[in-house]
């Protein structure tokens, strides 16, 4: 019996045991499989394209972005034109998708100096601007994110930025190294904006960006990041894609990329930078992010040893659509349209079409065809800015409810056998048809390098009902705070916070004004108005966009600097023709060194501002008596001109004589009690050092001066400790010719005090 009852306790921890086994592997598989929300998306686009918003405009009217090359790039295009693409050195068009100004760029938001921004990619410098937008977007200050575990994945090439310039500004050498590296384009934003979670840039050619968005998808599900940018980025400084699919014949003459339509002729560059702001499913709906729509599953694979380096495989395609679909849980009827790589070739549509049949195109639901599209018909093959581009793209059409017209496919291509499979092309603006699972949607992305990726994009879930809560009306004006980091960056926030707000009736003055404060940046240069209704509200904001002077409409500077802290020097920092400049440039450091040299001379008998100036009899800094006094006087005047422009120390602290001068800037010593310790103490030092030399300042740490030292046994003493690796030594005047002669031979610092 007792046998029996410790049997039937072993197998109930057994069964105990796998039931928590089971649990534990069904929580993995669930995390593994998560689907990760797309919180926020920013954008660049051709076209004038700065939001998605503008970008769902323009594929939602029809609207095509090619036009002629742009000026601000200095190329000759003259000189580089021929219509015959076989001539060497030339390219075969005149028109592509380019961003406009995209050397626009204010330096001093994100704290970069003019030089090193114009040391800087423009790829960069676009990637900095949309990361922040990403985040305001969702709601986030960007500077809350600041040491949080949040990754950056980043698609890009080289741009071929500063290329040709024969002579770089003698200012700029030096910033040019991580200004133009590829690796520092993802990690930029993570230094700039203070994320700690992996930072990666992907190069994998035209299915940059989409690869980067499965890593970071990955990253997110194995907890390895809180948050994660993902996107890509392509501007062209160079005119060298142009010129090399006009050799290999790619080329669309008149650039634009006719997806699927019997009319394809070949592909057409543009330029663009996209960024999704991710966050686990869980996460986000904790976190009280917006959810726009969730990426179900995703993949990337190679194509191999296919029949060409750079030409596509078809069973790749087929493969890496198959792998996406068993990540996301789903089958193929799941899927309604796929927002296809579309280049327009005559070799890659037939082959991506071909693809598509193979798996989204059979046994379909009666009357569900497989709807295909390309964005690159309205704004050409943005690089590695493409596959995101397509991203926000289908994200924007899963919202409204419309799968966009695909341009130039009125007739579909005769290369491909549509009666394969049931897939239409999207000829036509169309409703996206309704049924009772969320609108899903592929995204493909095929690389020139042979990468190939492809994402499943779904309908946000309803979030659970909140409890209905009747909103009270504002009792009294409602007030809007703008800030920017400069008086113009101000004006503009609320010209676009304006434009924002009267394109959206539906916003309520109190919830902007509650927003405005909880989910932005607060910087120096604010402005407020306030209003009774949103009426009001907009008419101020404009007069505070134009910098007009109206009721109800403030504006100021706030101080929000730092703490500071006056560190003041000991001997060793002088030399000849210090404060010079100072003396005859600014009048409130010549009023201070005049009060100094008044204290002063209770106690010396030369003049201060006649050893500053070198006149001939002064004395000069060879002598302790002097040059300590002398440091003093300047240190305290400094100090008086720092506080004179508004730098007021939280601290002061210092060395030596810098130690009496930090007394007195803090006011524990006034100046004729300073002055009178820093001289008397100098002349001690100096009384003390006769027929003993002088001071050396050697570049060694106390215990090893101590032990070159020894060897003049007891001629040469260590006078005082300036750091872990400086000294100031002392002695007999021939030692210390012969200490610094053998010091120097070492190439040790040594220099006389």
């Amino acid at each position: 019996m007792a046998e029996d009852e410790k049997l039937l306790d072993y197998l109930k921890k057994v069964t105990a045991d796998l039931r928590q086994a089971r649990r534990r592997l069904r929580q993995v598989e669930e995390r593994d499989r998560e689907p990760i929300a797309i919180v926020a998306m920013s954008c660049r686009y051709p076209g004038g394209v700065k939001t998605p918003e503008e970008l769902w405009r323009l594929v939602a009217e029809g609207g095509d972005a090619i036009t002629e090359f742009p000026p601000d790039r200095g190329w000759d295009v003259d000189g580089f034109f021929d219509p015959d693409s076989e001539r060497s050195g030339t390219f075969s068009v005149r028109e592509g998708g380019f961003l406009e100004n995209p050397g626009d760029f204010d330096p001093g938001f994100f704290s970069m100096s003019p030089r090193e921004a114009l040391a800087t990619d423009p790829q960069q410098r676009l990637l900095l601007e949309t990361a922040w937008e990403a985040f305001e977007r969702a709601g986030i200050d960007p500077a809350s994110v600041r040491g949080s575990q949040a990754g950056v994945f980043v698609g890009a090439s080289p741009s071929g930025y500063g290329a040709g310039v024969s002579e770089m500004p003698a200012d700029v050498e030096g910033l040019m190294l991580a200004g133009n590296a590829t690796s520092v384009v993802s990690g930029r934003v993570a230094y700039t904006l203070g994320l700690e979670g992996p930072a990666v840039t992907v190069d994998t050619a035209c299915s940059s960006s989409l690869v980067a968005l499965h890593w970071a998808c990955q990253a997110l599900r194995q907890e390895e990041c809180s948050l994660a940018l993902a996107g890509g980025v392509a501007v062209m400084f160079t005119p060298s894609m142009f010129v090399e699919f006009s050799r290999q014949g790619g080329l669309a003459p008149d650039g634009r990329c006719k997806a699927f339509g019997a009319g394809a002729d070949g592909t057409g560059w543009a330029e663009g930078v996209g960024l999704l702001l991710l966050e686990r499913l869980s996460d986000a709906r904790r976190n009280g992010h917006p959810v726009l729509a969730v990426i179900r599953g995703s993949a990337i694979n190679q194509d191999g040893a296919s029949n060409g380096l750079t030409a596509p495989n078809g069973p790749s395609q087929r493969r890496v659509i198959r792998q996406a679909l068993k990540n996301a849980g789903l089958t193929p009827a799941d899927v309604d349209a796929v927002e296809a790589h579309g280049t327009g070739t005559s070799l890659g549509d037939p082959i991506e079409a071909q693809a598509l049949m193979a798996t989204y195109g059979k046994e379909r639901p009666e009357g569900r065809p497989l709807w295909l599209g390309s964005l690159k018909s309205n704004l050409g093959h943005s690089q590695a800015a493409a596959g995101v581009g397509g991203v926000i793209k289908m994200v924007m059409a899963i919202r409204n409810g419309v799968l966009p017209k695909t341009l130039h496919a009125d007739e579909p291509s005769a290369q491909v056998d549509w009666s394969e499979g049931d897939i239409r092309l999207l000829n036509e603006s169309t409703p996206w048809p309704e049924s009772e699972q969320p609108r899903r949607a592929g995204v493909s992305s095929f690389g020139i390098s042979g990468t190939n990726a492809h994402a499943i994009l779904e309908q946000a879930p309803e979030a659970e009902a909140a409890e209905d809560v009747e909103a009270e009306a504002a009792d009294g004006p409602v007030a809007w705070v703008v800030s920017g980091r400069s008086a113009a960056g101000l004006r503009a926030q609320a010209g676009r916070l304006r434009e924002f707000v009267a394109e959206r009736p539906e916003l309520g003055a109190a919830d902007v004004a509650f927003s405005l404060v909880g989910t932005r940046s607060v910087f120096e240069h604010r402005g407020v108005v306030t209003g009774a209704d949103r009426a009001e509200l907009l008419a101020r904001l404009g007069a505070l966009a134009g910098d007009e002077i109206a009721s109800g409409v403030t504006r100021g500077v706030a101080d929000v600097r730092g703490r500071s802290v006056f560190v003041f020097p000991g001997q060793g920092a002088q030399w000849v023709g210090m404060a010079v400049g100072l003396l005859e440039s600014s009048p409130v450091f010549a009023e201070a060194i005049a009060e100094c040299e008044s204290a002063l001379s209770a106690y010396v008998d030369w003049s201060l501002t006649d050893v500053l100036r070198g006149v001939e009899g002064a004395p000069g800094f060879d002598r302790v008596d002097v040059v300590q006094p002398v440091l003093f006087a300047v240190m305290v005047s400094l100090a008086k001109l720092w506080r004179s422009v508004g730098v007021e120390p939280d601290a002061v602290m210092g060395h030596s004589q810098g130690e009496i001068a930090a007394a007195c800037v803090a006011g524990a010593l006034s100046l004729a009690d300073a002055a009178k310790v820093v001289t008397l103490r100098s002349q001690a030092i100096a009384a003390g050092l006769a027929g003993r030399g002088g001071m050396v300042s050697v570049g060694l740490s106390a215990e090893a001066a101590k032990e070159r030292i020894a060897a003049w046994d007891g001629a040469i003493s260590v006078a005082a400790v300036n750091g872990p690796g400086s000294v100031v030594v002392s002695g007999d005047p021939g030692a210390l010719d012969e200490m610094v002669a053998r010091l120097e031979g070492e190439e040790v610092r040594v220099r006389r005090v």
